[in-house]
């Protein structure tokens, strides 16, 4: 089982090697949802001993985002890439609730040139048919996709990850997250399949 944590400060994810995480999500502002990391916990947390995979979302809110807000997010991955991260977790939607192709297919494509890892974040608890999103995800080559199920929570949502876990038969990671607990671990990973887990508090 791999064992993502979500943290928002270089103490947490010495705390997260510490333990028993095996890779962070580095993050800032949870009360929004989560935004990009200043540049300067970026470069301090890559000393902390994980896989570090940086959030690129540039505001809370809606996950529409302008061309200027693509153009920024841009900007962020090249510098996560130069700075030697494992990935980016991004995404961005539609007006309509569909995934916006060519803003994610130009994201995957930047963060490809560094070999960076990514993946689709919460955006897809917010698309208008996630069978239909899911499909659109694993075409663009994004590597995993987050998740609650579209549920304010995992467990609640864990039907809809089962599904998409068959569903994804292999062709992407469907990770959990969102209420994910050492107590509740076991059980959501034996009943949808899942191999990684995400959350804030894991050990």
């Amino acid at each position: 089982m791999l064992w993502e944590r979500c943290c928002v400060s270089y103490e947490q994810a010495v705390e997260a090697a510490a333990g028993r995480a095996s890779r962070i999500e580095l993050c800032r502002d949870l009360d929004v949802g989560g935004i990009t990391p200043e540049r300067a916990c970026i470069t301090e947390c890559l000393s902390a001993g994980l896989p570090v995979n940086v959030l690129v979302r540039p505001r809370g809110g809606s996950f529409v985002f302008s061309e200027k807000e693509i153009l920024c997010m841009l900007d962020t991955i090249g510098f996560c890439g130069e700075s030697g991260v494992d990935g980016i977790v991004t995404g961005a939607l539609l007006e309509d609730g569909r995934i916006d192709c060519d803003a994610v297919r130009a994201m995957v494509k930047k963060a490809r040139q560094y070999k960076l890892s990514v993946t689709f974040h919460r955006a897809f608890d917010h698309c208008a048919d996630p069978f239909l999103c899911l499909e659109d995800i694993i075409s663009l080559g994004c590597d995993r996709i987050l998740t609650s199920g579209q549920r304010d929570t995992a467990e609640e949502g864990k039907g809809l990850i089962a599904e998409l876990v068959r569903r994804a038969a292999g062709r992407i990671v469907i990770m959990p997250g969102s209420g994910v607990t050492p107590d509740n671990a076991a059980q959501l990973s034996e009943y949808t399949g899942c191999v990684e887990l995400h959350g804030t508090r894991l050990f």
